[in-house]
């Protein structure tokens, strides 16, 4: 249920066009993942818990974009 709620919000909020929204895209994005790679190592489905750390470095990426290199 996480990984849905967290998921679908952070996708949703990636494509709003006011940027105080999106830049919660990340955030929700990485709040996801813990779920992700419980859920693939405990189904092992290796395969999607290794792709599991590509998207968290995806999603960190974007968390320091939005929240630690802020534009001036």
């Amino acid at each position: 249920m996480a990984i849905g709620l967290f998921g679908v919000a952070a996708i949703w909020l990636s494509q709003d066009p006011r940027s105080s929204r999106r830049r919660w895209s990340p955030v929700l994005g990485l709040a996801a993942q813990p779920f992700w790679f419980y859920t693939t190592w405990r189904a092992h489905q290796y395969g999607i818990f290794a792709l599991s750390f590509f998207y968290t470095f995806s999603w960190a990426r974007g968390f320091v974009a939005h929240w630690v290199r802020r534009p001036v």
